[in-house]
């Protein structure tokens, strides 16, 4: 689909950010098969419109979204249609993302990355700033739940190279965090955080 030479580096434990024009798509590549990328998109004429997991739980009625499913801004806009995907299709649209008092819960004294200021980073290269952290859909993200509503933290599904293909509904700027998480097991069992990669195709 792509020109791997093309493809842009989403460092570990940090952030990219990148625009892309309505009918173009992002590739996300899952370098390793472990890593979880948090992904948020935006609509650059009007930061406060973000992709909203809430408002595209309420409109497609699903928790893991398939192939011609689109996630949805919260003005109810769709953002993002997922086109293709070569991973098990386990997604996360749950969690918030992390931060530095998500990691004070799990017993950080001192700081640690997290990918709520990876966004913030992301971002500011663009010379953008959002309002605030939007929930983020959590590519590759292994959180199983029960009928209960019960929550499991466990290892991704994915293979070293499985890619998304998002095609962009309108143009938006589009980020990305390598999740620095290293104490739960979502980006595998060893809790080593490693590079992903992306390119607008």
């Amino acid at each position: 689909m792509t020109d791997e030479t093309a493809l842009i580096e989403i460092p570990a434990r940090r952030g990219k950010a990148a625009r892309v024009a309505r009918g173009q798509s992002v590739k996300v590549v899952n370098t390793h098969g472990q890593q979880v990328v948090d992904t948020w998109a935006f609509n650059p004429a009007d930061m406060s419109e973000c992709m909203s997991m809430e408002a595209t739980r309420a409109t497609v009625l699903k928790m893991w979204l398939k192939v011609g499913d689109s996630y949805h801004s919260n003005n109810r806009r769709p953002m993002l249609t997922l086109v293709e995907d070569t991973s098990a299709g386990v997604h996360d649209t749950l969690l918030a993302a992390c931060d530095n008092y998500r990691y004070g819960l799990l017993g950080c004294t001192e700081y640690h990355d997290n990918c709520t200021d990876n966004l913030k980073a992301a971002l500011d290269a663009l010379g953008l700033a959002a309002p605030k952290t939007p929930s983020p859909l959590n590519l590759f993200m292994n959180i199983p739940w029960t009928a209960e509503g019960g929550l499991s933290f466990e290892a991704p599904v994915s293979k070293p190279g499985d890619y998304v293909v998002l095609r962009a509904e309108m143009d938006l700027v589009v980020a990305f965090s390598a999740c620095p998480q290293d104490i739960l097991p979502i980006n595998g069992e060893l809790c080593e955080p490693v590079e992903a990669h992306f390119a607008i195709v």
